[in-house]
């Protein structure tokens, strides 16, 4: 016990990038533990206060009926409702630029920032992603700040002593002890995330999201993002957002991005287990088989096909497709990576150019207006660029719905629905649409397909 205190001591008290690593040499420094580190590091870390107004439905006599509940659902009028959310956040620059959780702030329509000495802030979200959960903010009229390092993530190894500081409970800043238990974690997250973590036993709770995961010398190494719970408090298995991928939406930002832009891999997969790497001559369970191919895909012009296996992008392992978004996105747009191919027992370094889903053909979008007989109904033809937002399946071909608009809900249209048919007319392009509905009668049959089955809407007008 007393040798593991004296290890994290040499390297809390050798952190400094001026001193030398040393073992404490008094019964002060001893006595000192994190402090030092934590005085250099809390600074830099804040509270955030968020307001978010969100539409409530009026309670109605059948709110408490499932049946009923769901065929009022878009009928009972929406009534603002303000929530507010407590999270943490982490200054990355003097000029006032901070890191935070999407959840946090991403749907805010006010923020306050509160500093360790007090002082408020205004803000506003410049860049965010619900995808990654990640938000950068500008604090207005901030300067000469304390700010943290970023940390080279894929340098972190398993078992050093990392610190968690942030906000939980809204009881005020506090810091927690741990390791870093685990790298590369997918699959463990909820929500929108891509679920690509880095995994600690600090201590993480409500309140902590958008704080700091730093090392022992007080670089940041993740962003405090969720835990592994089933009451809701902590209990070791907390996650992390690799400072990677905050750099790479540092950057973003900073180049003025509206939105966040990661990469398109134009691909689906699956990891190898056991079974699946015998039968393709491997010794050892490694990489990501690819099982579906868009044609306009990076991987498909650089020469890859279906039952190729990715083995390492940029030098690092690619074994999920977690893995390989994550790889993609820290990229960036505009370069290439540097992908290792595994064919016929045959290892090969491809260079596969990053680029974002074209808008090829043209997606073209339609809204129809207030005198059509779905007005807000939005559509778009499907290519590279709306299977991307639009979350569909690589080999949907056709119209989607980008919006249903008010009236396109209440008949049950929702986004990403695949029109095919609109009472018995074959719907080929967006302008169709439009077209069809100028000629439809009271009743409406609409033919689609959702998720991958075919479905069949019958409303009258």
């Amino acid at each position: 016990m007393i040798r593991a205190v004296l290890i994290a001591l040499t390297l809390v008290l050798g952190s400094q990038a001026t001193a030398e690593t040393r073992v404490p040499q008094s019964q002060a420094e001893i006595s000192l533990g994190f402090a030092p580190l934590v005085k250099q590091a809390a600074p830099a870390v804040v509270n955030i206060y968020a307001k978010i107004v969100t539409q409530a439905r009026a309670r109605t006599p059948f709110s408490n009926d499932p049946f009923f509940d769901d065929f009022f659902r878009n009928f009972a009028n929406p009534r603002p409702r303000v929530q507010n959310s407590l999270g943490s956040g982490v200054i990355l620059s003097a000029d006032g630029i901070v890191v935070s959780n999407y959840h946090v702030v991403g749907m805010a329509t006010e923020i306050r920032v509160v500093t360790t000495d007090r002082r408020e802030y205004g803000a506003q979200v410049v860049l965010a992603d619900q995808a990654s959960d990640l938000a950068i903010l500008r604090l207005e009229g901030a300067e000469d700040l304390p700010y943290l390092n970023l940390r080279d993530s894929d340098e972190v190894e398993v078992g050093e002593l990392a610190l968690a500081i942030g906000n939980p409970f809204g009881v005020g800043q506090t810091v927690s002890s741990g390791i870093i238990s685990g790298l590369a974690r997918t699959g463990t997250g909820t929500g929108e995330g891509f679920g690509y973590y880095i995994q600690t036993d600090a201590p993480i709770n409500p309140g902590n999201s958008g704080g700091a995961l730093i090392d022992v010398n007080g670089d940041l190494i993740g962003i405090n993002t969720r835990i592994l719970s089933r009451s809701g408090g902590s209990n070791g298995i907390g996650f992390a957002i690799p400072a990677n991928l905050v750099r790479e939406f540092l950057h973003q930002a900073r180049d003025g991005a509206e939105a966040f832009q990661r990469p398109w891999a134009g691909m689906s997969g699956q990891p190898l287990d056991g079974d699946l790497a015998a039968s393709l001559g491997m010794d050892l369970p490694e990489g990501m088989v690819i099982s579906e191919l868009h044609p306009e895909s990076p991987f498909a012009k650089a020469g890859f096909r279906v039952g190729d296996v990715v083995i390492a992008v940029d030098g690092e392992p690619v074994n999920s497709p977690s893995e390989m978004v994550f790889r993609m996105t820290i990229a960036g747009l505009g370069d290439t990576s540097e992908v290792v191919r595994l064919r016929d027992g045959k290892r090969e370094v491809i260079a596969v150019a990053m680029y974002s889903a074209p808008d090829e053909p043209a997606a073209e979008p339609v809204q129809l207006g207030e005198k059509s007989r779905l007005p807000g109904l939005t559509v778009a033809r499907i290519n590279p660029k709306t299977i991307t937002e639009l979350q569909l399946p690589l080999s949907a071909e056709g119209v989607a719905v980008a919006d249903p608009g008010p009236y396109g809900a209440r008949v049950g249209l929702q986004r990403g629905d695949v029109l095919l048919a609109i009472n018995g007319d074959v719907v080929m392009q967006p302008a169709d649409v439009a077209e069809i509905l100028k000629e439809s009668g009271r009743w409406m049959a609409l033919d689609l397909l959702r998720r991958g089955q075919r479905v069949s809407l019958r409303a009258r007008l």
